[in-house]
């Protein structure tokens, strides 16, 4: 059998003719133009390519090869247009293919994609609170309640920059989590049950909040200091936390989510007597909540609100269930929110 394929494959190179008109199982990589890109998403994709197995006898069309060679070197001359683009050898064969709004419009932020935005459920209930029942619970609440004080004594009702210090600090629980959840996947070669990709979800949706707070608030020399500084504390604290005890850390950042609620809801009081200006809503937030073009301060407070609440009733909800002497992986992680 072996002698015979050696005969086709010489026979074949000595006629001329192309090596992919034997059956191959070889797995290769098929860049996607604008439209697939977009419209792909429920197959096997993967960075702006779509994978294909080449189980046909039929050999490829030289067309075909000529017309990715003019794909790509479009893509590359339209990227070069642009000044304020980066422009990379095509050596490594990677680009993004031109994205489009649903107007057709070219889409310009490189931070998310389309398929990233989203509009939040506003119906979620805002009131929801876990009653403290065990010593732990009642350290967590504790502790919050004990780190709002130099925030309430620093920002007072400056809730811009109190929103901007705050959403530094609530970006960091999820990367925290999801990196040590992943790191626990890979030494028991387990599963996470999904609860690494919505922990990484929940810092990126955190991150965005905080790219929104920065075009409407520019913080002072003095609060980019104070930044790094919680930042550095909190990262390194939260870490050796969730390392002894999961569970607690989990509810910590559920009450911390419920002391955000009540900022942002005293944040949209003082927007709604008139101490604070209902500006134009920024171009991102815009397009990551998929808000209409007259949007205001008021529209993208009440989006973050509504995503606090959901980050609240994730983390309640993951702690308990390591109340109960399980493990994440057990439960169902909440998918399809951001």
């Amino acid at each position: 059998m072996n002698r015979i394929a050696v005969r086709s494959v010489v026979g074949g190179l000595r006629g001329g003719q192309n090596c992919n008109s034997y059956i191959s199982t070889a797995v290769a990589l098929r860049p996607l133009d604008g439209a697939e890109f977009l419209h792909s998403l429920k197959g096997d994709v993967s960075g702006g390519f779509y994978w294909t197995r080449m189980m046909s006898t039929v050999p490829q069309s030289p067309k075909t090869v000529e017309e990715r060679r003019e794909s790509k070197s479009s893509v590359s001359n339209d990227a070069k247009k642009g000044s304020d683009r980066v422009v990379v050898s095509d050596y490594w064969g990677i680009y993004r293919p031109k994205i489009t709004r649903e107007d057709v419009s070219e889409w310009t932020w490189n931070c998310f994609m389309p398929w990233d935005t989203y509009k939040p459920d506003l119906s979620i209930d805002l009131s929801k609170h876990h009653v403290p029942k065990t010593f732990m619970d009642r350290f967590a609440y504790r502790t919050v309640k004990v780190l709002r004080m130099p925030t309430d004594i620093f920002f007072k009702r400056r809730y811009g920059c109190r929103a901007m210090m705050l959403e530094t600090v609530a970006a960091v629980p999820g990367i925290v989590g999801g990196m040590l959840l992943h790191l626990r996947s890979l030494r028991k070669f387990q599963q996470s049950g999904g609860w690494v990709k919505a922990l990484l979800e929940e810092a990126e949706n955190e991150r965005m909040h905080l790219m929104t707070m920065v075009e409407l608030v520019q913080p002072m020399w003095y609060e980019r200091l104070l930044v790094l500084v919680v930042q550095g504390v909190f990262f390194n604290a939260f870490f050796v936390l969730y390392l002894l005890s999961p569970k607690l850390a989990h509810r910590i950042v559920g009450y911390l989510e419920e002391e955000a609620i009540h900022s942002y809801t005293e944040y949209l009081k003082d927007i709604d007597s008139g101490k604070i200006e209902n500006v134009q809503a920024p171009a991102i937030a815009i397009d990551y909540w998929r808000l209409p073009k007259d949007a205001t301060l008021r529209d993208v407070i009440t989006m973050i609100r509504a995503d606090e609440a959901h980050h609240r009733d994730v983390n309640h909800y993951a702690s308990d269930i390591q109340f109960q002497g399980k493990e994440l992986r057990e439960a169902p992680a909440p998918f399809d929110y951001h």
